[in-house]
């Protein structure tokens, strides 16, 4: 059947679904250009500081939640619409707020926007991609999520580099130069337009349609999706015995022992990879450069090359995650974490007195941008949009995905907390340690879904 597929057609659709991700590595990255910034002008104190760099993933816990519902009785393609609008309300009401607490809000509408696309756009992905090459359409939102990062921190570096050097009145004097977190977070205003504009011009999952009953409908997305109508119809056919198949209430097939399983195990590699350190540098990233020796300018272009670090080792593993497979990935990926956490947790505390340069400390995190990139963070998005059977795939990947964003808030919450009282070596040994157990559940507990179709990895579950 692959050889029968309209992969230039396939791709088309999968970048317009993947354009969220570069809304949802935006919004996570621009914080850290403005916290210092937000908080002086606020006097935030560390816990305050953490609350307006966690309250957005408030916000996305709760589209997590909800979004597995909303994609399983709206469509995937609507459910994408309104996270559009979320994000460009948000950006839209960073940029012109009047105190902490209105920000507070609009950062709380944005983490909504974040949750629901972070769900959605993969399965909507996973769904309209054949099983030889859905590893790499799907990481594609990954990599648009290190396209967002990394947008957020030059413009984050660009807006610092000349604000002292823009001649300006106004409006543009005011967001640009006088307090440059505005602008900084409502640069996003541009890309949210974009991607709520080009949705128009997709179709809806044919999977949804076909659970939802509306098999003409279906047929036809599935006649675009693939080359000729022989194609077509062996897709649809597999598609509807799968479902013909399922039990009829989606809470009912959730309790099925070996489903219930796939979303335990899901669940658990989606917290664990959050505290294995990735955010903590993503939100972070200044401040901890700053207190190495890095000059300001200095550690923010420190943040640049990590973004870019980040977006060029995701356009690899986004070749190659069909290839090697994604457990080989995590195997070798969260290995190198682990070493180099180490050396960062040592060089905190002992690279003072042994007089070693900041230099060292941001080659080691530069290392350790490139192993989480080519492993957890190709791989997780992948994995997640693809264990769990058709009609309950947005239920599952919300509750999964629910242990994500719990996991990244508890980091943007306590990493000042844990930098201050655990100090940067024992926070650093903290996340190395906690690649451990997800090492674990990814060898014995979580097949190897590479070239396999969305049904036979649900046959797998449930024998």
């Amino acid at each position: 059947m692959d050889n029968r597929n309209n992969i230039p057609y396939i791709i088309f659709l999968s970048i317009v679904a993947a354009l969220g991700g570069i809304l949802f590595g935006y919004d996570t990255a621009v914080i850290s250009g403005t916290t210092t910034d937000v908080a002086s002008q606020f006097g935030l104190d560390d816990i305050s500081k953490g609350w307006y760099v966690g309250c957005a993933l408030v916000g996305s816990i709760i589209g997590v939640a909800v979004a597995g519902l909303m994609s399983d009785y709206l469509g995937r393609k609507k459910t994408m619409l309104i996270s559009a609008v979320f994000f460009s309300v948000s950006a839209i009401g960073c940029c012109i707020c009047e105190g902490f607490n209105d920000l507070v809000a609009y950062r709380i509408i944005g983490g909504l926007g974040i949750g629901i696309v972070s769900i959605v756009s993969p399965i909507y992905i996973s769904e309209i991609s054949p099983a030889r090459i859905r590893g790499t359409m799907v990481s594609l939102y990954q990599l648009a999520v290190t396209l967002g990062l990394m947008l957020a921190y030059l413009v984050n570096y660009l807006i610092l580099s000349n604000a002292p050097e823009v001649e300006a009145a106004g409006f543009i004097k005011w967001a640009f130069v006088d307090e440059m977190w505005r602008g900084m977070l409502g640069s996003e205003t541009v890309v949210t337009l974009l991607f709520f504009i080009i949705l128009f011009m997709i179709p809806e999952s044919p999977k949804w349609l076909m659970v939802k009953k509306r098999e003409q409908e279906a047929m036809k997305v599935f006649g675009r999706l693939r080359c000729d109508e022989a194609g077509a119809r062996e897709e649809f056919s597999i598609t509807k015995s799968s479902i013909d198949g399922e039990v009829k209430s989606e809470w009912s097939a959730l309790m099925h022992p070996g489903i219930r399983r796939a979303v335990l195990f899901g669940c658990a590699i989606a917290i664990l990879g959050q505290f294995m350190g990735v955010n903590a540098v993503l939100y972070y990233g200044p401040d901890i450069f700053a207190d190495a020796g890095l000059a300001s300018k200095d550690s923010s272009f420190s943040t640049v090359l990590v973004g870019l670090v980040n977006m060029l080792t995701t356009v690899l593993a986004v070749f190659i995650i069909d290839k090697v497979g994604r457990k080989k990935l995590i195997y070798w990926g969260v290995s190198s974490m682990i070493i180099c956490l180490l050396c960062i947790a040592g060089y905190f505390a002992f690279g003072s007195a042994l007089g070693i340069s900041p230099v060292v400390l941001l080659i080691l995190f530069l290392m350790y941008i490139f192993s989480q990139a080519i492993s957890i963070s190709a791989v997780v998005f992948v994995l997640l949009s693809e264990m769990y059977p058709n009609k309950v795939r947005g239920i599952a990947m919300s509750i999964a995905g629910l242990s994500l964003w719990v996991g990244t808030y508890l980091i943007g919450q306590f990493t000042p907390w844990c930098m201050t009282n655990l100090t940067p070596a024992g926070t650093f040994l903290f996340f190395a340690v906690m690649c451990l157990p997800y090492m674990y559940i990814m060898w014995k507990k979580i097949p190897e879904t590479t070239g396999k179709t969305l049904e036979e990895i649900e046959a797998y579950w449930k024998q």
